[in-house]
């Protein structure tokens, strides 16, 4: 069912008010779905109720994008602040150290909350933060392109391109590698999303600085990369395993940036293994 909550982040100035919007389904240990920059939580609509036959998932739109508000004025998109408002959601829902996987962006909050010690483990699907400076530049060129695109097209092109196959390639070929199994209605509204995203240039700006460089020795970690990432090459796993070492590294054949799309099963089996290894 999807719903909102709001809840207070304390800030060196005293607590902020915040509201984010979540659905959530299934039955078991709680897991904490979270989506990239420009995306929304129907990312992981292919996955949900896969994942939701053995775990309570809540799948969230991160503040300033989907449904969720903006964050209030004064608070940053920065890494600290989206880690300090997802440790609040946790206590709001009740979630006593979540298992969370997150997708690029998601996955780099999901991984600094690890870091953190405020989850049972993680499963990082093409995360941010392994870049290099060439590749960081090139990934939010690429982003950025795509916004821009997304808020120039009239919303009648974009439904009229959805209907067809090619056309859902033009507009997500690249964050998916299988684009054509997409379906219409759900490119129709994650290009609205990117469009409509009021936290998205806030965001790419406070990543600009961002590298993830510290080791999660004792809660257990997933990394898994797409063979066919055109946003975030696959090099950038072997790094992550470089600073994580006691991490699982998988390969995901045929996969893009959002693999949950590409091969649903595969992701879901990935972060189910994921997440039992951090069972209690």
């Amino acid at each position: 069912m999807s719903a909102t909550v709001s809840f207070e982040v304390p800030t060196p100035g005293g607590p902020r008010p915040v509201t984010v919007s979540y659905a959530r389904v299934g039955r078991g240990e709680p897991l904490l779905l979270l989506h990239g920059i420009g995306h929304h939580r129907q990312a992981w609509d292919p996955v949900v109720d896969i994942l939701a036959t053995e775990r309570d998932v809540i799948a969230v739109d991160l503040p300033g994008f989907g449904a969720s508000p903006a964050l209030p004025a004064g608070l940053a998109y920065d890494l600290s602040t989206t880690t300090a408002v997802f440790s609040a959601l946790c206590e709001a829902l009740e979630l006593d150290r979540p298992h969370v996987a997150g997708n690029s962006l998601g996955g780099l909050l999901a991984l600094e909350l690890a870091r953190e010690k405020r989850v049972r483990s993680v499963t990082a699907l093409s995360p941010a933060g392994f870049w290099s400076p060439a590749e960081r530049r090139y990934a939010f060129g690429v982003l950025l392109t795509m916004r821009h695109i997304s808020r120039r097209l009239p919303l009648p092109l974009v439904e009229r391109l959805s209907r067809s196959a090619a056309g859902r390639t033009a507009l997500t070929s690249t964050i998916y590698a299988r684009p054509a199994r997409r379906s219409p209605e759900a490119v129709v509204a994650e290009t609205l999303a990117l469009a409509q995203a009021t936290g998205f240039d806030e965001t790419l700006r406070a990543g600009i600085g961002v590298r993830f460089t510290d080791d999660i020795p004792q809660i257990p970690v997933t990394v898994a990369w797409g063979t066919k990432d055109l946003l975030l090459v696959r090099r950038q796993g072997v790094r992550a395993k470089q600073i994580i070492p006691r991490a699982r590294l998988v390969r995901l054949p045929g996969c893009g940036h959002c693999p949950m799309n590409d091969d649903p099963a595969l992701v879901a089996r990935v972060i189910l293994d994921g997440s039992r290894a951090g069972g209690r």
